[in-house]
């Protein structure tokens, strides 16, 4: 099942050109058969990030955003703070998982990380470091086979019918 997927890049350091870890995110996805409707940058501001990402989970026919970069502990690292108040749901296994899984690339260094997802208005966000390693351990082992509907037991995409329920 192809879903509808948008991309962020928080960055003040890179442009489209040379942003890897964007260009890795969206072929992998276009790879699997999803549909990128928008990809754009934003800085590392607070309210320029929640401008973007609020846009996009007003958007009915978006079923998927993620964002790469400002995850980290600098003070110029927000992309976590702009989202999370946005969140209906977190998805707490997600962080927990990638932080276990980076562990065996980075070591210690993994705890630094601060992706989160949830859902905000039945869609999907997950909010990812920027480094090219850290994309594609999210997309590779963990996003990939939960946007992928033949995955047992189970999978988000499953749910999306069911994330506006009341």
């Amino acid at each position: 099942m192809a879903l509808a997927i948008a991309l962020l890049t928080v960055s003040d350091t890179r442009i489209l050109a040379d942003d890897q870890s964007g260009n890795l995110l969206q072929q992998r996805l276009e790879v699997a058969g999803h549909q990128l409707i928008e990809r754009c940058m934003a800085p590392d501001n607070c309210y320029q990030i929640r401008s973007v990402v609020s846009r996009w989970i007003a958007d009915k026919d978006l079923q998927v955003i993620i964002t790469n970069g400002g995850t980290g502990l600098t003070g110029r690292d927000g992309t976590p703070e702009a989202v999370i108040p946005l969140l209906d749901k977190k998805i707490d296994g997600f962080g927990e998982l990638f932080r276990v899984l980076s562990f065996e690339t980075i070591g210690t260094s993994s705890l630094q990380s601060r992706c989160v997802a949830g859902v905000a208005n039945g869609t999907f966000i997950f909010v990812l470091p920027g480094s090219l390693d850290a994309v594609t351990t999210a997309w590779d082992r963990l996003i990939a086979a939960q946007l992928d509907l033949n995955t047992r037991p189970c999978n988000l995409v499953q749910l999306l019918p069911r994330l506006l329920e009341h």
